[in-house]
């Protein structure tokens, strides 16, 4: 059997200590093993906590396995991603909502975060459309309060399932001005499409005054310095007019169509 040396985490033994009374040099000593859980707690409390994470891991299958059933039927579909805190008085509101409006009448189911702001204005447009308007709420401390406008609502505690189905279900990305939130959805989807892990798709910037200096900064930082493809800032396009957008999105698709081929599908299958 292996032994192992094993400490208490901050603290010196003797023979640690007297070790560094006569090392000469300056060069710290490595620590002892890292403790382990059933090195500092008891076997039932670790039991306990590993069946607590298991059903955790349960819990984000369950939500996985909702949203498969409930939005297996919605696409072609366009997520739309923005701030939480633009008001209904705010142009940008305004906005969101004409564009998922016109994303409906096209035939587009739009999809949301759920909430106020952005998430609202773009499931009341789409909600006074043809179309289905879903909203993939989640659970926060603060902010996230569910719009009235969703004709599929869809209820995440965990992160991770609701933004494997923004991606899984949708065939463009509409993202409007917004904060941490926003831009995290904004470069988990540029990743996808870069890696290919998921289908190219248009991923198109709404408010060009608000986004320019984060494409120039693209521009002059990671492609300057060889750190993305010289085709990488391409996958994303600044567009404004509404109109144009519901264009941009069916030019894309005008000669593949929105069906997913098998290879797509296995690749989503892969997330």
């Amino acid at each position: 059997m292996i032994k192992h040396r094993e400490i208490e985490i901050g603290k010196e033994t003797h023979d640690s200590a007297h070790d560094s009374a006569h090392d000469s040099g300056n060069v710290p000593k490595k620590p002892g093993r890292i403790p382990g859980l059933r090195d500092v707690v008891s076997v039932e409390r670790a039991t306990a906590t590993k069946a607590r994470e298991s059903w955790h891991v349960l819990g984000i299958m369950s939500e996985f396995f909702e949203a498969s059933e409930r939005l297996a039927q919605i696409r072609p579909a366009v997520s739309i991603f923005g701030s939480a805190r633009i008001p209904a008085s705010d142009p940008r509101y305004e906005m969101a909502e004409l564009i998922a409006r016109k994303l409906s009448e096209a035939g587009f189911s739009v999809i949301s975060g759920g909430g106020p702001g952005i998430m609202e204005a773009a499931n009341k447009g789409a909600y006074e459309g043809p179309s289905p308007s879903v909203g993939l709420n989640i659970e926060l401390p603060h902010e996230q309060s569910n719009n009235a406008y969703q004709n599929i609502s869809l209820f995440f505690r965990h992160f991770f399932p609701r933004k494997v189905a923004f991606v899984k279900f949708t065939s463009a990305y509409v993202v409007l001005p917004g904060g941490y939130g926003t831009l995290d959805e904004l470069f988990e989807a540029l990743t996808l499409v870069q890696t290919n892990k998921s289908r190219k798709m248009p991923i198109i910037l709404v408010g060009s005054e608000y986004w320019r200096g984060l494409v120039d900064w693209i521009r002059a930082q990671p492609l300057a310095q060889g750190l993305i493809s010289p085709n990488d800032p391409d996958l994303l396009q600044v567009i404004d007019d509404p109109q144009a957008i519901v264009d941009a999105i069916f030019d894309f698709y005008q000669h593949e169509g929105f069906t997913q081929s098998p290879g797509e599908r296995e690749r989503l299958l892969n997330l």
